[in-house]
């Protein structure tokens, strides 16, 4: 399987502006959730920084400083999908153990973007994403990265990038 690499996504996206290296901020959000995040997510986010993507992908990026905290959206994020009435629309429970979700970004159109933590540490993290205004999820046997690549090139992974970047993907730093 090929891991989508940052270099892959900047020629598609656009070069990062962000360039963040300080790792304080995802050491204090991993040891609070009580996981570490993948590689390649952190690499993405740490980069491009808080995002809107194609006008349509929030990703946030954990620096307390900034106006959409990837650690405040997860916080809220986890509490929505652990309600009674919301748990039912996904494939498991959200939080921080072996095979459950971690939510990490959204989307304008409705759908929820989550990681699933790997049941045993040397298994990769995959992706699944709910669409909100449906029971329907769909779970991605790949990577965040390649999860992002393949939405960038337009394929259909639940987010379609094709009606909504005619020109080609683009990103803007939220505010």
């Amino acid at each position: 399987m090929l891991v989508a690499t940052l270099g892959e996504i900047s020629a598609l996206l656009g070069e990062p502006r962000f360039n963040w290296s300080d790792p304080a901020p995802w050491t204090a959000l991993e040891r609070e959730l009580g996981l570490e995040f993948p590689p390649d997510f952190r690499e993405i986010v740490d980069a491009y920084g808080s995002i809107e993507v194609n006008q349509q992908l929030y990703l946030c990026h954990p620096a307390g400083h900034l106006l959409h905290s990837l650690g405040e959206s997860i916080r809220g994020d986890l509490e929505l999908w652990r309600d009674e009435d919301m748990a039912e629309f996904l494939p498991g429970p959200v939080g921080a153990g072996p095979g459950e979700l971690m939510p990490v970004a959204t989307a304008t159109t409705g759908e929820a973007i989550f990681l699933r933590v790997p049941d045993e540490p040397a298994s990769p993290w995959r992706v699944v994403v709910q669409e909100f205004d449906s029971p329907a999820w769909t779970l991605y046997e790949m990577t965040f990265g390649d999860w992002l690549l393949a939405y960038l090139r337009g394929r259909d992974v639940t987010l379609c990038a094709r009606n909504r970047a005619p020109d080609g993907p683009s990103y803007e730093f939220l505010p």
